[in-house]
């Protein structure tokens, strides 16, 4: 059996919905740290992660910088930072933005997979840009787990077909499987970080 440490999520256009549904499966005993960067303006920001909760029956928390990394807790990442995770605990950036964004899927793709090898499920969902494709790539050669959504679920279908193409993905499943999967995949497991 894999023995996951943490589960890393990539969005953009479309993603509250992706995410409200995929993260809405998740029960209040789920073991794992959940890392969520969803690309944004920062008018949105103070909004987000409250508005997100209030769907979820896990703690949403905003992401402050070197904050500890503790199974059982969704972690947004805040608009106009990029999010790292450092073995033990996050780290937030304002390095210069990766495809035009800031927030990046792929810093946070990539940080994991160096962080926990793989110990690290990558879920790519909905969006019209290229981020989170060698994000994701980084995360399968380190021998972590990589779930697509398919594109023709999401509002934005570039993000989950750049992946396919660029890639040998795990799994690409519709937006309404990939909750009920990743707690299969994760079944039996006490935690992390």
């Amino acid at each position: 059996m894999m023995s996951f440490q943490i589960i890393t999520i990539g969005t953009s256009l479309g993603g509250f919905y992706a995410l409200k549904t995929l993260l809405g499966v998740l029960p209040q005993n789920f073991p794992l740290p959940v890392a969520v960067v969803q690309h944004r303006s920062a008018e949105e920001s103070d909004i987000f992660a409250p508005l997100l909760a209030s769907h979820l029956q896990l703690p949403v928390l905003e992401v402050e910088d070197k904050q500890e990394i503790e199974g059982g807790r969704i972690y947004v990442c805040p608009a106009n930072y990029h999010l790292l995770v450092e073995r033990s605990h996050f780290a937030l950036s304002t390095d210069a933005p990766v495809l035009h964004a800031r927030p990046a899927i792929d810093v946070l793709f990539e940080s994991a997979a160096d962080s926990f090898g793989e110990g690290v499920v990558g879920i790519l969902l909905t969006g019209m840009s290229r981020d989170g494709s060698a994000g994701l790539r980084k995360i399968k050669e380190k021998g972590g787990y990589t779930v697509v959504q398919d594109p023709t679920t999401a509002e934005g279908r570039t993000m989950p077909q750049s992946a396919i193409s660029s890639m040998a993905v795990d799994r690409i499943l519709s937006i309404d499987e990939i909750g009920p999967f990743i707690l299969e995949l994760c079944a039996g497991q006490r935690g992390a970080a």
